[in-house]
């Protein structure tokens, strides 16, 4: 076996060339050009012009916490879909309603007044308007408040 006869296994991997002379790499001592080059102009980041382009609301500075307050959407009920989906004595509850698949699970509730409503029923956990909460009592039942 000769050292001129051996063949390697794998093709030899070079660098890509930049600059050309020199040990320093890309432009290799002879200075960047043009808009780099001239005092007090540098190139502006990318993000700064990102931010700059963003509106300015109210209420999104400093006090960005105690400002802007997610808004929770209720979901209406009237007591006619209560009338006809529980029986006298039944609880009435965000999960409850779930289960009868009146609402989504975990959703929060509003019942409101349009409609009848002849059997006592017991309303927890749900926010209620003012005819509700009279319809309901008028009917035997209770309304605990909401949380």
């Amino acid at each position: 076996m000769q050292l001129n006869s051996l063949k390697a296994h794998s093709k030899r991997v070079t660098s890509m060339r930049v600059g050309r002379g020199g040990k320093r790499g890309k432009t290799s001592g002879h200075g960047g050009k043009g808009q780099t080059a001239r005092a007090g102009h540098k190139v502006r980041p990318e993000v700064r012009d990102m931010i700059k382009k963003l509106p300015k609301r109210r209420g999104h500075g400093k006090n960005r916490s105690r400002t802007v307050r997610p808004k929770v959407s209720m979901i209406p009920v009237n007591i006619a879909m209560l009338a006809a989906a529980f029986k006298a004595g039944d609880t009435v509850s965000p999960a409850s309603l779930a289960k009868k698949g009146i609402v989504k699970k975990g959703s929060h509730v509003k019942i409101l007044g349009a409609g009848e409503l002849s059997s006592a029923l017991a309303v927890s956990g749900c926010s209620v308007s003012a005819s509700a909460r009279a319809a309901i009592e008028k009917a035997g039942g209770s309304v605990v408040a909401y949380a």
